[in-house]
């Protein structure tokens, strides 16, 4: 028989994430590198089953039989790999020698384009507080005490940014 390592048990990281469960996706925010990203209900399935105990073609077969649709174990490594680019992997994992060499787009050729269409993961950096502040420009409407125009404008005693 043969022997599966560490590296090939994927788990999932829960360290510095907010995880918001919604009714047809998994919406993730990274806080330690302020990316959100959306996996949809069969990318969240394969993450949620990345326990560090079961390997991928369990994996396979538990999402096949969840799913009540064919789920191959290679479908189930493309995943493990965009989890781990995204750093939603607790630790890297090893690709088996056969995908190693592959690129995401060669995988799904391999694939089929069919088989890969269930899973996405769509991935957003969130601005940092710094970057997500507005001001207003010069010229608009202002209200001190709310001073609040764009540098090195100022609120204006007529109320505009100037």
């Amino acid at each position: 028989m043969k022997r599966t390592t560490g590296a090939h048990l994927p788990r999932m990281r829960k360290q510095n994430l907010i995880i918001d469960d919604l009714p047809d996706e998994v919406l993730v925010y990274d806080l330690d590198r302020h990316n959100a990203h959306c996996l949809n209900s069969t990318a969240a399935l394969v993450w949620r089953r990345c326990n560090g105990k079961t390997r991928p073609a369990e994996i396979a077969r538990h999402l096949q039989s969840e799913l009540d649709q064919p789920f191959n174990e290679e479908l189930v490594w493309l995943a493990l790999r965009q989890l781990d680019k995204i750093h939603l992997l607790a630790e890297p994992i090893g690709l088996p020698p056969k995908l190693a060499g592959m690129s995401r787009r060669e995988m799904v050729r391999a694939l089929g384009i069919a088989a890969a269409v269930p899973l996405v993961i769509t991935s957003i950096v969130a601005p940092t507080p710094g970057q997500a502040a507005t001001c207003l420009a010069h010229g608009a409407s202002c209200n001190p005490p709310n001073i609040n125009c764009c540098a090195p404008n100022t609120c204006k005693s007529n109320n505009k940014c100037g």
